[in-house]
C-alpha cells in the first residue's frame, strides 16, 4: 500500500490544480458547519486512487490502510464518513474530470457515441432487488442489449468520447430508456463537430435536429434493408471501434460490471468515481508521453 499512499498524493496534487475556485483554500465546498480535518479534494482524491487501483471494496480498502500503512494518510476519515462525503462530493469530481478531459484533448470536433448494459442483479432477483427503491424516479428498469442478445435488469451507461478515447460526456440512465434520448441532452453541450454512432441511433429527423440545432453531423450505418445502403467507410469502422475498446477497458480494469451498490445514489457515486478514475489515468498517460489509452500501465 506505499504505492497507492504515493499515487494517492500525486492524484491529490492534480485534483487541487484542476479543482480551481470550486472549493476554499482548505479544499473543501463552501457550507455552513465544522469544518472537515479530512477535506472534500482529498475525499474525491482518495476514492479516485481506490479505483485506479482497482479496489472498489470500501471495507477492503480501509482495512489495509489501518493495518498496512497506519497514519501515512493525515485525518483518515472512517468508511462510513468516506462513503456519505463521496456521494455528497459526486458532482465536484464530475467537474474535476471534465477539466482533465479537456486539458487532455479540448480541441476535439469528432466523436463517438455508444451505450452499454449495467446489470444491478440476476434477472431472477429483480423482483426482489432494492436498488432504486429510495429513489423512485432512479431507479433500474427492464431493457434489451442487442449486440449481446441479452435481457436484463438495470441501467444504462451513455458516453460521448473522443477518436482518442477520452470520455467527455456521459450518463446513467434506466435500462429502458432508448439511445436516442441521450442526443438531446449532447446537442446542448456540443457544437460544430462530427458524432458516430451504431444502428441504434439511425433516426432522420433525430439527425436533422442535430445538424439545425447544433451544427452536429450524426454519422450512422445504413440497414441492409434500406434502399441508400452503403457499406462504412474504413475510417468510421476504425474510429467507432475506439469507444467499443473503451467500453472494455472500463469492464476489465474499472470493473464497472460489478456492482457493490445497495441504493441508486451510491451506484451513481461510484460510476461517477469509476469514469473519474479512467480519466486520471489517461491524464498520467498523457503527462508522461505515453499513449493514453494503455491505463492499465499508468501507475506504473
Amino acid at each position: 500500500m506505499h504505492n497507492f499512499v504515493a499515487k494517492f498524493i500525486e492524484i491529490l496534487e492534480i485534483c487541487k490544480q484542476f479543482a480551481e475556485n470550486h472549493v476554499n483554500e482548505k479544499g473543501n465546498l463552501v457550507r455552513c458547519g465544522v469544518v472537515p480535518k479530512f477535506s472534500d479534494i482529498e475525499v474525491i482524491a482518495l476514492s479516485i486512487t481506490a479505483e485506479a487501483f482497482s479496489i472498489d471494496s470500501e471495507n477492503y480498502l480501509f482495512n489495509r490502510l489501518n493495518n498496512e500503512v497506519p497514519n501515512a494518510i493525515p485525518n483518515l476519515i472512517t468508511r462510513r464518513q468516506f462513503n456519505q462525503r463521496r456521494k455528497k462530493t459526486m458532482h465536484l469530481c464530475e467537474k474535476i474530470r471534465k477539466s482533465i478531459a479537456h486539458r487532455i484533448d479540448g480541441g476535439e470536433n469528432v466523436f463517438t457515441i455508444d451505450s452499454k448494459p449495467v446489470k444491478v442483479c440476476q434477472n431472477a432477483r429483480a423482483k426482489r432487488c432494492a436498488l432504486g427503491k429510495d429513489d423512485i424516479a432512479h431507479a433500474p428498469a427492464w431493457g434489451y442489449c442487442a449486440s449481446q442478445n441479452m435481457h436484463y435488469y438495470g441501467y444504462k451507461f451513455h458516453a460521448l468520447c473522443g477518436i482518442t478515447g477520452v470520455i467527455h460526456s456521459y450518463d446513467l440512465t434506466a435500462a429502458n430508456v432508448h439511445d436516442l434520448h441521450y442526443l438531446q441532452d449532447v446537442k446542448w453541450e456540443y457544437h460544430d463537430c462530427m458524432i458516430l454512432g451504431d444502428k441504434g441511433y439511425l433516426s432522420a429527423p433525430i439527425q436533422l435536429d442535430l445538424f439545425e440545432t447544433a451544427n452536429i453531423t450524426l454519422e450512422v450505418p445504413y440497414r441492409l434493408n434500406q434502399k441508400t445502403w452503403e457499406p462504412p467507410s474504413w475510417a468510421y469502422k476504425r474510429f467507432r471501434k475506439r469507444i467499443e475498446t473503451v467500453f472494455s477497458q472500463l469492464n476489465d480494469h474499472l470493473m464497472m460490471i460489478r456492482n457493490y451498490a445497495k441504493q441508486s445514489n451510491g451506484l451513481f457515486t461510484r460510476m461517477a468515481a469509476k469514469v473519474a478514475a479512467f480519466t486520471m489515468l489517461q491524464y498520467f498517460n498523457f503527462l508522461n508521453h505515453k499513449p493514453i489509452g494503455q491505463v492499465k500501465y499508468a501507475l506504473f
